[in-house]
């Protein structure tokens, strides 16, 4: 009886002993949610996961992947939750929000526990002084051009001031033939477009929406923006549904051939060719006010990184996102999604190798960044506060000068 007792025992302590050895040799599984893969060459983002995991035994990288829109709400609703991904894609816009909510972690002390060296990194966004968000790669926002459409319409050259750029779009428009100049997108679930499509146009020019860093949304810049914009829709040249469209839309309509320009990201080069083959186009600095000589503010978006301040595994997601940021993984990156690298140490090699890219490079080069979102509080309801009174203008509903009284008064009340 005792023997028995015994040997139940040793059979238990074995149980145990294999129990803990193989929750201590079980791989720590990450997850990573972000919009990048869709809009990457298919197995790219999932090939160089599988190179940091091969550099890092006992770590696995699960990729949570979905367009722009549906990632943003995700991730607002896994901040909400609390069931935030490991590792964080973040758009500036949303930075300040979620750092607020507490739903992204400081990475100062995971930088400092490693010695990590800040200089290579192009920029790091803090909020209330705290490292929250890293720049992997950065996309200049041009105006796309139906080269077929362009050519079709009598247009032999890329549109340089807004006369020119109203011309051309007038001149593409068939609306007998569902064919737009222009496509707009301004859905108050993603306001987005307030801050791509149509605060840039105030940016390539030269001018800002800010003052000393708080709201000037009553500059005669921005109203003649707006203006602008006004003109379009009232020739319209503007592709319909503008309150509707998302993103995601005005590059349907592009590929499709349904509009002639729109202002968007080179992220969605490899997108637009993957979806259209044959479709010839080109790319151009966003147009400037007429008689405007100086640098164009270049409207960009950055795919940015982060931590969720819930992450049961910080060190294993800082380990990944240390490893994206990397001289040479990060080059690699950049190099696939054609963008500009986040270290300063990457060498992508687009520039040399792929037209579009270069003519993106003499822009990015000519001009400066430009975005007045990044970082700012709340800037994602200040897009929307602004997009409501912009919908009222093209509704009939007040005129310019009121619609952006009316959201100086919104924004300040935010800052």
């Amino acid at each position: 009886m005792r023997f028995n007792n015994f040997s139940r025992s040793i059979r238990a302590a074995a149980a145990a002993w294999a129990l803990c050895a193989t929750s201590a040799f079980a791989d720590t599984t990450i997850e990573f949610i972000q919009w990048w893969e869709p809009e990457m060459p298919a197995g790219a983002l999932r090939g160089i996961m599988d190179d940091f995991e091969a550099k890092n035994p006992g770590i696995k990288v699960t990729l949570v992947s979905g367009p722009y829109a549906t990632t943003r709400d995700q991730i607002v609703v896994g901040a909400a939750s609390s069931t935030l991904s490991d590792v964080v894609g973040l758009d500036g816009a949303w930075v300040n929000s979620l750092a607020k909510q507490g739903a992204i972690a400081s990475m100062d002390d995971l930088m400092d526990e490693v010695g990590y060296d800040r200089t290579q990194l192009a920029d790091i966004v803090k909020v209330d002084g705290k490292s929250v968000m890293f720049p992997l790669a950065s996309f200049v926002y041009p105006v796309f051009v139906n080269m077929d459409l362009a050519k079709a319409a009598g247009i032999d050259k890329m549109p340089s001031t807004r006369s020119e750029f109203a011309d051309a779009a007038k001149k593409m428009t068939d609306a007998s033939k569902n064919q737009y100049g222009w496509v707009l997108p301004l859905s108050l679930q993603s306001p987005g477009g307030i801050q791509n499509d149509v605060m840039s146009w105030v940016w390539a020019s030269g001018a800002s929406m800010l003052k000393d860093g708080k709201p000037d949304l009553e500059n005669e810049a921005v109203v003649g923006t707006l203006d602008y914009i006004e003109s379009l829709n009232k020739a319209h040249v503007i592709s319909p549904g503008i309150f509707a469209k998302k993103e995601q839309d005005k590059v349907e309509e592009f590929v499709n051939g349904r509009v002639g320009m729109m202002v968007d990201s080179l992220a969605h080069v490899n997108l637009i060719r993957e979806r259209s083959p044959n479709l010839k186009f080109g790319i151009s600095a966003l147009p400037a006010a007429d008689g405007y000589t100086g640098k164009r503010g270049m409207p960009y978006a950055s795919w940015g990184i982060g931590i969720s301040e819930g992450s049961e595994h910080k060190d294993e997601a800082w380990k990944l996102v240390e490893y994206l940021m990397s001289p040479e993984v990060n080059g690699r990156l950049v190099s696939i999604a054609n963008a500009f690298p986040g270290n300063v140490h990457a060498k992508p090699d687009f520039v040399a190798s792929d037209p579009i890219f270069a003519e993106a490079f003499k822009i990015f080069q000519s001009g400066y960044p430009a975005n007045e979102f990044v970082g700012l509080p709340v800037a994602e309801e200040l897009m929307r506060d602004l997009n409501v009174e912009v919908q009222k203008v093209f509704d009939g509903g007040q005129t310019t000068k009121e619609a952006v009284a009316n959201a100086q008064k919104a924004w300040l009340a935010k800052f």
